[in-house]
């Protein structure tokens, strides 16, 4: 049996995500793999590194320096979430990433991008800390039109969610068959057709296919919180969901919206940690 949490995006609401995460670390659940997209992946990263509170910490401590998320930030910079401060100067002098602690954990850790060339999913196995590890996060949260196109490994990413915004299939298909899923949406929430297309179309011309699943992608992701929904009902995946749409915007520059976002996720984890636990127990 091979346990992993599927962690979903959704910018700043998945402060509630790291709200979850930080409970199952004080309850001491450990996953043989974590696959996170988007804000996702920036959070998740700490749960292999276990470092609970970092997720809340950084961002209530920067949620007013230009430099790590602003509009002066993206007309500067051309990311509205600063390239070099918040995914390198950030975890490397502000507030320090575990590589060491990331690196030896047992824990595989997924990040999940979108190629613009193909329109795609890139699904990076993240086994080291530092310098490339940060940008392959930092892709996975580019979110389109607010942010520059990153280039690894042969590929120019940008958002994971564009091509696969809550990758249970993918875990299932690596062999993990205790999947638990923590999604930024309530149950029954159904997302609507990009209401920005026309400003993504001429910002990502180049790119005609990136453009095509940017318009589908509300198909996408409808279609996937069905199949969610399905293996839930059948046993084989364990959902922690918000109750209520979440009262936080993409960004927010207000610690006290962060901290209300995040204690929502932390109790909705104690209201479901008994039955998550018996669900990985039980095989």
């Amino acid at each position: 049996m091979k346990k992993a949490l599927v962690l979903e995006g959704g910018a700043l609401r998945g402060l509630f995500s790291a709200g979850v995460m930080d409970v199952m670390m004080e309850h001491g659940i450990i996953y043989d793999g974590v696959v996170g997209v988007s804000a996702g992946a920036a959070f998740g990263s700490n749960y292999v590194s276990a470092q609970p509170g970092r997720s809340i910490r950084y961002n209530k401590r920067f949620a007013k320096d230009w430099r790590y998320c602003s509009i002066r930030s993206w007309i500067t910079t051309g990311d509205l979430f600063g390239a070099e401060y918040a995914y390198h100067i950030l975890p490397t002098e502000l507030d320090v990433f575990d590589n060491k602690v990331f690196e030896d954990s047992p824990t595989a850790f997924y990040v999940v991008c979108t190629d613009v060339e193909t329109g795609k999913a890139v699904y990076k196995r993240c086994d080291k800390g530092g310098h490339d590890f940060f940008d392959w996060v930092r892709a996975s949260a580019s979110m389109p039109f607010v942010s520059r196109i990153v280039e690894l490994e042969g590929h120019k990413l940008l958002d994971g969610g564009v091509a696969d915004s809550i990758p249970l299939r993918f875990m299932e298909g690596e062999g993990y068959d205790r999947n638990v899923v923590v999604l930024t949406q309530p149950e029954g929430y159904q997302k609507q057709h990009n209401r920005l297309m026309p400003l993504l179309r001429l910002s990502l011309r180049k790119y005609p296919l990136m453009v095509e699943a940017l318009d589908k992608r509300h198909l996408m992701y409808n279609e996937q919180t069905a199949y969610v929904k399905k293996r839930e009902t059948e046993g084989d995946a364990f959902v922690i969901r918000p109750d209520a749409p979440l009262p936080i915007g993409h960004t927010s520059h207000d610690p006290e919206e962060m901290q209300h976002v995040y204690d929502l996720g932390r109790k909705k984890a104690e209201q479901k940690m008994q039955e998550m636990e018996d669900f990985l127990e039980k095989g």
